[in-house]
């Protein structure tokens, strides 16, 4: 069949060949397919032109410029999604826990490792003024360090853990009871600034009270062991006095019930 000059001849991948004629306005009904009003023909997703006029199938592909605010649109929603988590109140038991490295942890054992203290603050024999009598122990809090005193001016010196702010205290006592891998029952207050604690606890290598604790007169203080030796030469607890396991207990075989306890905030003068 002759064609005229106008005429095109293209290739469609479903149905063969087919026409159409240049000449006709779009939407002619002349009963031939002619040409979509597109700005190009390479605009179609999944064509390619290799001439004017002609078509090439190609690989379905999603437009680079379609990838590229996909991707900013997930950026987005990830961006929002952080945000609103940040904004969410952490529960007050979980956000205490957060600082779990200066708190109590009950259950937790710590290694000899862990009970090796630096030079400062492990148990040393040194010099010591002062005008108690041998056998008087004298907590500085300041210093972060409890004094046995002994003869000819010396004194056992040990690293401790002391009351943080608003928790330090001063005075004199005595040793009123001594015990053995002591049980913990957190009093009301601390169980209201640390609900997460535990009512009752057994006494172990987990409690933290540690292996020996010595109380001191009818308050809630104590001289005692931890679970938690990293916190030795720091202000931490709520008014007792920590050691490490090893050293409460070369302290708690050193000294009998009645001993005189006097504790200061400043280093005498």
């Amino acid at each position: 069949m002759n064609m005229a000059p106008s005429d095109v001849e293209w290739t469609n991948n479903f149905t063969g060949t087919q026409r159409w004629n240049q000449g006709l306005p779009y939407g002619s009904q002349d009963g031939l397919i002619h040409p979509l009003p597109t700005a190009h023909e390479s605009d179609l997703i999944g064509f390619t032109d290799e001439a004017p006029g002609s078509f090439r199938s190609n690989i379905a592909s999603i437009p680079m410029r379609n990838f590229q605010m996909l991707l900013i649109r997930l950026c987005f929603c990830i961006q929002i999604i952080l945000v609103a988590s940040l904004a969410i109140p952490m529960p007050h038991a979980l956000a205490q826990r957060g600082n779990l490295q200066d708190r109590d942890q009950p259950g937790v054992i710590p290694d000899a490792a862990d009970e090796e203290l630096s030079p400062e603050f492990a148990r040393q024999m040194v010099s010591y003024r002062t005008s108690e009598a041998p056998g008087t122990i004298i907590v500085q809090t300041s210093e972060r360090f409890l004094y046995v005193v002994q003869p000819n001016g010396r004194a056992i010196r040990y690293g401790i853990g002391v009351g943080r702010d608003g928790f330090q205290w001063q005075g004199l006592l005595r040793i009123t009871r001594k015990q053995e891998w002591p049980d913990w029952i957190p009093p009301p207050e601390m169980i209201e600034r640390q609900p997460y604690l535990p009512r009752f606890m057994a006494g172990g290598p987990g409690n933290p009270l540690g292996a020996r604790a010595l109380y001191l007169g009818n308050t809630v203080y104590r001289i005692h062991g931890t679970n938690a030796p990293q916190t030795i030469g720091t202000a931490v607890s709520s008014g007792c006095f920590r050691l490490v396991n090893p050293d409460v207990i070369d302290l708690y075989d050193r000294i009998p019930v009645g001993t005189k306890v006097i504790v200061r905030q400043q280093p005498e003068l």
